[in-house]
């Protein structure tokens, strides 16, 4: 496939949809939650929503990455696009608490178009091109975060359950223009391995992407890196609303902020670099940035100046949107072409785990001291700029 196909235009446009769609439900979770539970218990039960979809994801990410080597990336992703819709026409109809869970569940268990998307790059584009094109498509998520809360908001007005219809409604048209206009992208004498019950094991595939040397360290590198990543996620709106007192306006516009952000350094900072130095350079730099921003954060709990707030978000967005896309193509040229959705599937469900894990550890950090909580994660991103600097040629 050329660089100028439009199915590249294709699997942006595919991208960009699904980050719409979810960005547009965050903001209404809490809503359509306490329609079936008292306020105290609202809060459990969306950490309940996000986890039980996290564990599923860990569970057949791999799973479909390994499937999609085999059967092919446009089938996995029509599972995945088609099981995502229903999730949310579920959320969207709910009925009962029960309900909302099936749907998370049913979404957790297809969540594998993203891996699958970044295996079809790998797929179709030589090693020197592979950076910049995962740097669009991270570019094309960050998309959602600009517009979709927005207009979840707007849509919510009107009814607490049409942003669900909608992003349902996204992911269907997403599955359909995959379905009649996205080749597939691996040839049959590529797709013609036996399947056999490693497929299917989670632990087993995971441990297998262990064993490989250079996979262990890059996907401990991608551990650290997450980390780091969801804890700054988890934990810096409280920074926000405890530390400088910002109304959810303001925090709403800061997260703009970070949408746009990672747009410039995915699509625009990036490819800059890339002509000028090589990808471990920029990995350095980018967990240089990042480290520099939890530093910030560190000052503005010691002296609290809302000028901090936007030099932080701007140095670990830029920081992230610079290192992470290296890192994925890190893993991408580490295997074979038959292992490409495997290993893509191995690293998002990862980052799973990290969701599921990592907040309650956070939480009870940042809960006994905020500050300490973000001197540990410059230590973690300091220690993870030695680590790559040791172990990537």
């Amino acid at each position: 496939m050329k660089q100028n196909s439009p199915q590249y235009l294709i699997i942006l446009l595919i991208v960009a949809m699904n980050s719409i769609g979810l960005s547009i439900i965050l903001p209404l979770l809490p809503f359509i939650v306490e329609t079936y539970l008292q306020s105290d218990y609202v809060v459990w039960a969306i950490s309940g929503l996000f986890s039980i979809y996290a564990l599923c994801s860990f569970i057949t990410a791999p799973i479909l990455g390994s499937l999609s080597d085999v059967y092919g990336r446009k089938k996995i992703l029509l599972l995945s696009l088609f099981g995502s819709a229903l999730g949310y026409l579920l959320f969207g109809i709910g009925g009962s608490l029960f309900i909302l869970f099936l749907g998370r569940i049913i979404d957790g268990i297809t969540a594998g178009n993203t891996s699958v998307l970044f295996a079809y790059i790998s797929d179709n584009t030589q090693q020197k091109d592979r950076i910049k094109w995962f740097g669009y498509i991270s570019a094309a998520m960050g998309i959602g975060k600009i517009g979709g809360p927005v207009l979840g908001g707007i849509l919510g007005g009107i009814s607490i359950a049409l942003p669900f219809y909608i992003t349902a409604f996204l992911m269907l048209i997403s599955g359909l223009i995959v379905y009649f206009f996205l080749p597939e992208s691996k040839q049959k004498k590529q797709s013609m391995k036996e399947v056999n019950h490693i497929n299917f094991n989670v632990f087993k595939l995971l441990s297998a992407m262990f064993q490989l040397k250079p996979i262990r360290f890059y996907l401990l590198i991608g551990i650290l890196f997450y980390l780091i990543l969801t804890v700054f996620q988890f934990n810096y709106t409280l920074v926000l609303k405890d530390t400088f007192q910002l109304t959810p306006t303001s925090i709403g516009v800061l997260f703009t902020l970070i949408g746009v952000f990672e747009i410039l350094s995915r699509a625009v900072f990036l490819p800059y670099l890339l002509h000028r130095y090589s990808s471990k350079l920029i990995q350095i730099f980018g967990l240089s940035l990042i480290t520099m921003g939890l530093l910030s954060i560190v000052g503005s709990l010691y002296f609290p100046m809302v000028l901090f707030v936007p030099i932080a978000l701007s140095l670990i967005i830029i920081g992230e949107g610079l290192f992470e896309p290296t890192y994925i193509n890190l893993l991408s040229t580490a295997v074979s072409e038959d292992e490409q959705g495997k290993i893509q599937g191995a690293n998002q469900s990862l980052q799973a785990l990290n969701t599921i894990v990592v907040p309650l550890f956070a939480g009870a950090v940042y809960y006994h001291n905020p500050t300490l909580h973000y001197v540990l994660l410059s230590v973690l991103a300091m220690g993870s700029i030695f680590y790559v600097k040791k172990m990537i040629r």
